[in-house]
């Protein structure tokens, strides 16, 4: 992977095992050669692991939609930055420019991130890796909801072993690096796509 959406918050949180994992996470992205591409901000967690990046001499693209683009919330540092119109085609340009997705610790737009773009690799729009970095046990709830959708039949076991999971930085690169693509879905066929 030469590149990585990061989905995570732009709030700081209070948990300094996350704030000091994400700079972590950007620091292992320089020294892998790995791009980060993530939402733009220089604040919170977003901000954390773009200096991650930054400070150990990495490449990073911010995507931000116009109006989230302010002072107070764009990085000047970035390698490349890239407005859109809105937060739809955000999502389309960080998909096209990463070879894989993690998430970190968030809110709602994480949430949001990590569940589209779950949803497409299901519906074979992609094949390429999601991880989810459980920095903490972060999202032990999460991933027993993903396990309850499985028991209850609304998800399929397959569709979450998908999902690459670990609690360490150079674990979670990894698994991803070796991860195995789903076949598309049956009922889908090419016109479907």
């Amino acid at each position: 992977m030469k590149s990585i959406s990061v989905f995570c918050g732009s709030s700081d949180g209070n948990d300094n095992e996350i704030i000091t994992t994400a700079y972590a996470l950007g620091k292992e992205f320089a020294q892998k050669n790995i791009t980060l591409v993530y939402g733009a901000a220089k604040i919170g967690i977003m901000g954390k692991v773009a200096q991650g990046v930054i400070e150990n001499g990495g490449k990073t693209v911010g995507v931000i939609p116009t109006f989230l683009k302010t002072k107070e919330i764009v990085h000047t540092e970035l390698t490349e930055l890239i407005t859109t119109d809105n937060m739809h085609d955000r999502k389309i340009i960080m998909y096209e420019k990463s070879d894989g997705f993690i998430i970190i610790p968030g809110g709602f737009g994480t949430m949001d991130e990590f569940f589209e773009i779950t949803t497409w690799g299901q519906l074979g729009l992609h094949i390429k890796p999601i991880g989810i970095l459980n920095i903490n046990g972060y999202y032990d709830a999460l991933i027993e909801q993903c396990k309850m959708m499985v028991q209850r039949g609304f998800l399929k076991q397959e569709n979450l072993d998908a999902v690459v999971i670990d609690t360490t930085i150079e674990g979670l690169l990894d698994k991803m690096n070796n991860y195995k693509q789903l076949p598309a879905p049956k009922w889908l066929n090419k016109e479907g796509l």
